[in-house]
């Protein structure tokens, strides 16, 4: 069947339901009727979409930390600890790996083991296996909006799940978590896949249910380019809204420059407002999350702790909605819930200081923000020609030709001809642009940034930048400048 964006018929929609409920015994435990009911009985402040918007109108940035673990009271435990003790302003469910693969007879394994153990064998809390009735008793025994990341393709049977049980946030989207995360996945069938997740968002908005949907900002969180990360999501913001979604948050992962954080945010929010209202889609609640460093961070914690203050500091300085808080355990492994309650705590109080600022308009600024967008207005054409207009099918066929193309991306799909390093600055720029369809000016533009890095550093524009970038920040440094560079 030829996909399209357009919005699934309920007959097509309750057709694929019911496949979709025989994947797993708990699937058998939804009843959309009843998650209305259930969702509606949910006070203001445990409304994912309410709260959110209520921060962007108020000029707030609100913090939300990573966390899941297999055992449902540990689950329990562990979010409430990081509501009291670290003051998270909104709660996470990360789901574990094995769900995330739709492999929930070895996720069933996993809660035995754990049971057995003492302590979670998964890494992340494993909804599907838990069902409604489980997964309603984290939304009923903590205090905070819930939301649940993950990184699953095919996360329809999660999605029908959760929501049911109470959850008003899904992340996710069918580039972003299919080409950082798969290997092996169509864009076809992720596609359609995530048409089914938003029109059931877009079914509980039609019952008078606010349910606020995250596409997947960072991608692979190694050096991507704003304008590549920033297409990606006012695509799935739009393939979104054809299916009736109405609260989206579009993301973005921290690049390190200052500047070029700030304008990516302010690009992200601008545009896809503007695709929105060209598209015909009314009544649109957008808001930005801002993902701290997403690439290597230092052993040492009181460095740790320097990156997670900056990046705490650039959402806020970007206006950004939302912040998600990294720890001081990065480097290391899974954290502690004590080291994501000091990162979430160190994250407020910079955000607390920052309160109400924002930066300043300046000619650099302005740079950055027409430079980002002239790039994302290229690919962003590119697509819609390449589909005769409709944005699903140009979506497909851009990963196939490159037009869509994301640095690092572990999916045979991607073309992986793009390159990115950051110029002297630390701005992320195109070392290499493959076949995405900038204009001369563009490439020159990125070639000559590069080549002032070069220039500094007395060595060529080569690959090498890209390496050096990808460790620097482990090392203490935003730019991976070569041995004995004094500057």
């Amino acid at each position: 069947m030829q996909i399209r964006n357009k919005k699934l018929s309920e007959e097509e929609f309750f057709k694929i339901r019911e496949e979709v409920l025989e994947q797993w015994p708990t699937g058998k435990g939804v009843n959309l009727e009843e998650g209305v009911k259930f969702q509606k009985e949910l006070p203001d402040h445990k409304n994912f979409a309410k709260k959110l918007w209520q921060a962007k109108l108020d000029g707030k940035t609100l913090a939300q930390p990573r966390a899941g673990v297999a055992l449902l009271d540990e689950h329990i435990e562990l979010l409430n600890f990081l509501d009291t003790e670290g003051g998270a302003d909104l709660l996470p469910s990360t789901i574990d790996s094995y769900t995330r693969l739709n492999r929930y007879e070895e996720c069933e394994k996993g809660i035995k083991a754990s049971e057995k153990a003492g302590r979670s064998l998964l890494n992340g809390f494993p909804g599907v296996n838990y069902g409604v009735e489980g997964c309603k008793r984290v939304v009923l025994e903590t205090n905070k909006p819930l939301q649940v990341r993950h990184g699953t393709p095919d996360a329809r049977l999660l999605a029908e799940i959760t929501m049911s049980a109470g959850w008003t946030s899904y992340e996710g989207g069918g580039i972003s978590y299919n080409l950082p995360y798969a290997k092996s996945v169509s864009m076809e069938r992720t596609i359609r896949d995530w048409q089914y997740v938003d029109r059931l968002v877009g079914w509980y908005q039609e019952q008078g249910v606010s349910i606020n949907r995250e596409p997947y900002g960072p991608l692979t969180g190694t050096l991507v380019p704003a304008s590549i990360s920033n297409a990606v999501q006012i695509i799935e913001c739009l393939l979104a809204a054809e299916q009736g979604v109405k609260s989206i948050t579009l993301g973005y992962g921290q690049c390190g420059n200052l500047i070029q954080d700030v304008a990516a945010i302010k690009t992200l929010q601008d545009l896809s407002q503007e695709y929105c209202d060209e598209y015909g889609y009314k009544d649109m609640q957008l808001t930005t999350v801002f993902h701290q460093w997403m690439g290597g961070f230092p052993e040492d914690e009181s460095k740790a702790y320097g990156v997670i203050a900056n990046g705490a500091s650039a959402a806020r300085m970007a206006g950004a909605t939302k912040v998600i808080v990294k720890t001081t355990h990065e480097a290391i492994g899974i954290p502690t819930k004590e080291a994501n309650a000091n990162g979430i705590k160190t994250t407020k109080m910079v955000l607390n200081l920052l309160e109400g600022q924002r930066m300043l308009e300046s000619e650099a600024l302005r740079k950055e923000v027409k430079q980002i967008k002239a790039e994302i207005k290229c690919i962003m054409d590119k697509v819609l020609e390449l589909g005769d207009g409709d944005l699903a099918i140009g979506t497909i066929e851009a990963v196939k030709q490159g037009v869509i193309d994301i640095p690092f991306a572990p999916a045979n799909v991607n073309a992986g001809k793009m390159l990115p390093a950051r110029d002297n600055n630390g701005r992320i720029r195109y070392l290499e642009t493959g076949n995405l369809p900038f204009t001369d000016e563009i490439k020159e533009f990125n070639r000559s940034e590069l080549q002032k890095r070069a220039d500094e550093e007395n060595r060529e524009v080569s690959f090498q930048m890209t390496v050096d970038d990808i460790f620097a920040v482990g090392k203490g440094k935003l730019i991976g400048r070569p041995e004995g560079f004094k500057g």
